[in-house]
């Protein structure tokens, strides 16, 4: 999450604001109102300052960020900017084309790892207007890239090439507002087209990946709650305190093609999409993950594969809520999953079905969960999660889950199922150690025996083996209203007993 934050934070740099006003701001206010900002986010700022009529200089500043779960520091030095006061009350922000940030942190194994970077921009224009307690940044560039430099540890086995994204076309907004000690932030920004290229090298191993890609439109919008006098370092603590952040990403019509080359030989693909989108949010109510891409097609060949490889689907996508905040009430957690309108190359179809007899129709398999339960640690506090491992705890308990929609949807058959279970934290011994539910799923199978069959004579099920599952299925369902159609109810009463259908199984 450190090198989240530092991208975000040195994005933030360079996009700063406040809710729009009407009052004249001064080049003073507008320093004070970005110290404030930069240190709610946990920087230490240091800058020379120096005030010449309308222009306040700035020089020599650097921000620098403390990184205790990666044991160590981010460090962003800007050289010199200035603000300049316009005669309409705003003022005029004027950056270095040229921002180095270094990164000094621990690997997984503890070693210390040093990374360079730059934030460069061409044709940058920020005005801020407001007061002091609301401004607003709005800005616009030709181009800002963003290039990583070095990465350099005890082992020195990563060679850089290249490893640069670009945006081209950069404008947006960026506002902030003061209320006690609670400051509200909204971002909106597009740009487009962008481009990136990554190019590294195993001087240990020998290997090589070189990727590059493109999106030809890219669009962010976000809004979170700060607290002041709260560093964000300690990110348990600034959830407590009421801190928020929600942002969405928008991209159109993304292509990347890659090169990895070992020593195995040389493995060459492509991946595309119409457009997708990406969101990210924490809060008080936990973490949300999210996102999905649309009309995603891949292909992949290789000096050790027999042939091209092709595949596509119409939607991709995924969605994680989960708490993170220690809390005697319950709180929300769900979890989506969905790859629909699968299809892939009939050369992939002949390895195992060369006479086509199973349907190729495109497949679809969506997971979509949600619930409630309670977190007996603050996830985020390194401090509880020692002791966490250290103990036989538990995290947490789960009291209720929810099966929304299950769709399995392949080869000719599809299997749909919906449900909803509680769980009762004191009964540990009707199953086992496990908290003993209360509920029932309901399932229906449309196509299965016909997809059993054609196994069957495809030879990769005995018949043997189908008897003992068409006997299986007659334990646990009952034939539908369609054909070829299979349903099942099983239900788990208070009392204990399972019953599938009507019939108990335990």
């Amino acid at each position: 999450m450190s090198y989240m934050r530092t991208l975000a934070a040195s994005t933030s740099v360079l996009c700063l604001s406040a809710t729009a006003g009407f009052a004249d701001l001064t080049a003073a206010e507008v320093w004070q109102d970005w110290q404030s900002y930069l240190e709610s986010n946990g920087y230490t700022v240091t800058a020379q300052t120096a005030q010449a009529g309308d222009t306040l200089t700035i020089r020599d500043l650097a921000m620098r960020l403390a990184v205790p779960e990666e044991g160590g520091t981010v460090e962003l030095r800007m050289g010199e900017m200035q603000l300049v006061e316009q005669g309409d009350g705003s003022v005029a922000v004027i950056l270095p084309e040229v921002m180095p940030i270094a990164m000094d942190l621990k690997d997984e194994t503890g070693e210390q790892v040093a990374i360079t970077m730059q934030v460069a921009q061409k044709g940058m224009e920020m005005v801020v207007t407001g007061d002091p307690s609301a401004m607003t940044y709005d800005y616009a560039a030709q181009e800002v890239a963003m290039t990583l430099n070095d990465i350099v540890t005890s082992e020195n086995t990563v060679e850089i090439g290249l490893a640069e994204i670009r945006m081209t076309d950069m404008e947006g907004q960026h506002q902030s507002a003061l209320d006690g000690g609670m400051r509200a932030v909204t971002q909106e920004l597009t740009a487009g087209p962008v481009v990136y290229e990554i190019d590294f090298t195993d001087t240990e191993e020998g290997g090589r990946a070189e990727i590059q890609g493109t999106m030809a439109r890219l669009s962010m919008t976000g809004d979170g709650d700060m607290v002041d006098g709260v560093d964000t370092t300690d990110m348990a603590a600034a959830l407590r305190a009421g801190f928020r952040v929600d942002s969405l990403i928008d991209y159109e019509e993304g292509n990347t093609a890659y090169t990895l080359t070992s020593e195995d030989g040389v493995v060459e693909g492509t991946q595309s999409s119409q457009g997708g989108q990406l969101r990210v949010g924490m809060g008080p109510d936990g973490l949300l993950y999210g996102g999905e891409g649309r009309d995603v097609r891949m292909a992949l060949e290789g000096s050790a594969m027999p042939f091209p490889v092709t595949a596509e689907m119409a939607r991709m996508g995924f969605n994680l809520l989960m708490p993170v905040s220690k809390s005697d009430e319950t709180q929300d957690f769900a979890l989506g999953l969905e790859f629909g309108g699968f299809t892939m190359a009939d050369s992939l179809w002949a390895m195992f079905d060369p006479a086509a007899q199973l349907p190729r129709d495109p497949a679809t398999i969506n997971v979509d969960l949600s619930g409630k339960g309670r977190l007996f640690f603050d996830l985020l506090d390194p401090e509880q999660m020692t002791k966490l491992e250290e103990s036989d705890e538990v995290p947490g308990e789960v009291e209720s889950l929810v099966l929304n929609d299950l769709t399995v949807e392949l080869a000719g058959a599809k299997l749909t199922g919906a449900g909803a279970f509680t769980f009762d934290q004191s009964d540990l011994t009707s199953f086992d150690g496990v908290p003993a539910p209360e509920g029932a799923i309901d399932l229906r199978l449309v196509g299965g025996n016909g997809l059993l069959d054609t196994l069957i004579g495809m030879g990769f099920v005995a018949e043997d083996q189908a008897m003992m599952v068409r006997m299986m299925a007659g334990m646990f369902a009952r034939t539908g209203a369609g054909e070829d159609e299979l349903t099942s109810r099983i239900e788990v009463t208070e009392d204990g007993q399972v019953l599938a259908n009507g019939q108990r199984l335990k």
